[in-house]
């Protein structure tokens, strides 16, 4: 039987506009985008030059990769936005950001970061639950950042407010070759018949 491989020409990456204080994160966020490049992957990020959002972008662009950044019109200063990006798209809002970022996108892949970055992967691994997407959404668990959200959704599973396929939909690793392999192989579930709008 031949195994599914999920062609990713784009990936979104959501992560803190913030560098933290933890080195290794710091210089895997780079790594990322050294990975993409090498993979010949495009990024589709935020647009921001800060913290790991700058990380990865930089990581990409000076390894030959392309990446586009996508920036809502009232954080587009100087201060911000990243100006050495090969495209950048300016959006009215927040809204039409994470619209614009989902169909330029292939995949999904959430580093660490702050409320931005939890709300970003939340909603979109939600719009995977729904139906709205089909495309791979991982987590990469740099130093054991997101083991207590891990636990968290765990617990949600065990007290029956978050079923184990839904769960499954999230795929984590705390390097990123096993990541992106995962989201290489990931296979899509059939959405659920109530949610089919051709289903009679």
């Amino acid at each position: 039987m031949k195994e599914h491989y999920n062609i990713i020409e784009n990936v979104a990456v959501f992560c803190a506009s913030s560098d933290g204080v933890d080195p290794q994160i710091f210089q895997t966020a780079f790594k990322l985008g050294e990975e993409l490049a090498r993979r010949d992957i495009r990024l589709v990020y935020g647009g921001s030059k800060l913290g790991l959002m700058g990380q990865v972008a930089e990581g990409i662009m000076q390894n030959g990769g392309f990446a586009t950044g996508v920036i809502p019109e009232f954080l587009k200063t100087k201060e911000v936005v990243h100006k050495g990006l090969d495209r950048l798209i300016t959006t009215a809002d927040m809204h039409e950001r994470k619209l614009s970022i989902n169909e330029l996108s292939d995949a999904f892949i959430t580093l660490p970061g702050g409320f931005g970055t939890f709300e970003e992967l939340f909603e979109i691994v939600t719009w995977a639950q729904l139906g709205l997407h089909r495309k791979p959404v991982g987590l990469l668990n740099i130093n054991g950042f997101y083991d207590d959200l891990l636990r968290m959704l765990k617990t949600m599973t065990e007290k029956g407010f978050l079923k184990e396929d839904n769960l499954e939909i999230l795929l984590v690793a705390d390097n990123i070759e096993e990541l992106l392999s995962q989201m290489h192989g990931f296979k899509p579930r059939p959405v659920p018949k109530w949610m089919n709008k051709n289903q009679p």
